[in-house]
């Protein structure tokens, strides 16, 4: 019986593809999954037995990725469930940059109540004229499963397309529209696109991306949406770039202090997977993931440790080995299983940085004490026997 514990609330959408072999419990001390959506556990101390970690979105900021490598904690994201509802969050930030059509709306509340509002609204309208996106350039900045679908998306509405991603995956190659430029420098972006559009993670070569120095090598007027992390953006420099009026629109979908309320932005309170669709696919999702490495050990989708398949567990016994990316490991735990007699049936060994998985399909025979054996070996963080 696995035990799994949810810090956020986790769509019933998901939940209900656990098995009869899955317990929900709320104490983490007794789990060997736990779900989350926003809690963080940057302050938590992790129990032995926890396993894995799903995070039922694609952002993993809130836990502690390293930390959870050294003690043999897997930590999933669920890329692409939320896509969707991202990418739809996104044309409509570019329309109602594009048209003011927030500023409309608040006139008519403005002006609730008077008798001839509609005649009073044909000769003010013009104070929330706007421009059509149809024709215009929007570079896409990220090519992974929300940036492909905004940009094929903005295709149809007739925009012509820039998409800039030098790690563009082959599958992210496969769904994106040979209508589409891929440039090959963010340069190419800056200068010839009326819209750019953010969609990559904040790493150390991504965070303050967006900086005076960027700013400037963009057009006048340029709108700029941020869908994907605050921190690609050096808020003080896009401040700058607003008032001289360089940057037209700043559209994001994370309020700070600085940007609620200033004038030229626009700023939703991070609603881009808020949607139940988003929420049930992510679910789905990371229940599955969670139920593939409990009961095959196959890694998918694993922010820390590297992705591993061997398909699904047969009648032996599956070893199971996260540890350290050193020389000599491999040759350890088959010496270990040889002095056991014990044979090999089949074995895969991936790395990522400095952590490795190792997988072991062995001969019906006694394992009873091996995962004691192999977890004395120097450098493996934590090995499981699924039988």
């Amino acid at each position: 019986m696995y035990q799994y514990q949810c810090l956020n609330a986790i769509s019933e959408a998901g939940l209900s593809l656990f098995s009869e072999d899955y317990q929900r419990t709320e104490e983490m001390a007794g789990a060997d999954a736990v779900l989350l959506r926003s809690a963080s556990l940057h302050e938590t101390v992790f129990p032995e037995k926890l396993k894995v970690i799903a995070r039922a979105g694609a952002g993993v900021n809130n836990i502690p990725l390293e930390e959870c490598a050294e003690k043999g904690i897997v930590v999933f994201n669920t890329p692409g469930a939320n896509a969707n509802g991202v990418k739809e969050l996104v044309i409509a930030g570019m329309l109602l940059a594009s048209r003011d059509i927030i500023g409309g709306i608040e006139w008519v509340k403005a002006h609730a109540g008077e008798e001839n509002i509609a005649k009073t609204a044909e000769k003010q309208k013009k104070m929330f004229a706007g421009q059509e996106i149809e024709g215009k350039k929007l570079g896409v900045i990220g090519l992974g499963a929300i940036g492909v679908l905004v940009a094929n998306a903005a295709l149809h509405l007739g925009m012509e397309v820039y998409g800039y991603d030098p790690y563009m995956s082959v599958d992210s190659a496969w769904n994106l529209s040979r209508h589409i430029h891929h440039v090959k420098n963010l340069e190419t972006i800056y200068q010839e696109c009326d819209y750019i559009t953010l969609h990559v993670p904040a790493l150390d070569d991504t965070k303050g991306m967006i900086d005076r120095e960027a700013a400037g090598q963009m057009k006048d007027g340029v709108i700029l949406l941020n869908f994907a992390r605050d921190l690609l953006v050096k808020e003080e420099d896009l401040i700058e770039a607003l008032e001289t009026g360089h940057i037209r629109k700043y559209v994001t979908d994370f309020p700070t202090a600085g940007l609620a309320g200033r004038d030229h932005v626009i700023v939703i309170p991070h609603l881009g997977a808020s949607t139940e669709e988003s929420e049930d696919n992510c679910a789905r999702m990371a229940v599955r993931e969670i139920r593939e490495y409990l009961e095959n050990g196959n890694i998918m989708n694993s922010v820390n440790f590297p992705n591993c398949d061997m398909g699904k567990k047969g009648k032996n016994p599956r070893i199971t080995v996260l540890h350290h990316n050193v020389p000599n490991m491999i040759g350890q735990f088959t010496a270990l299983l040889a002095k056991r007699g014990i044979n090999i049936a089949d074995l895969t060994n991936k790395s990522r940085g400095r952590f490795a998985y190792t997988m072991i399909d062995i001969e019906d025979t006694d394992s009873s004490g091996i995962a004691e054996e192999l977890s004395k070996i120097e450098n493996v963080l934590k090995v499981r026997i699924i039988l």
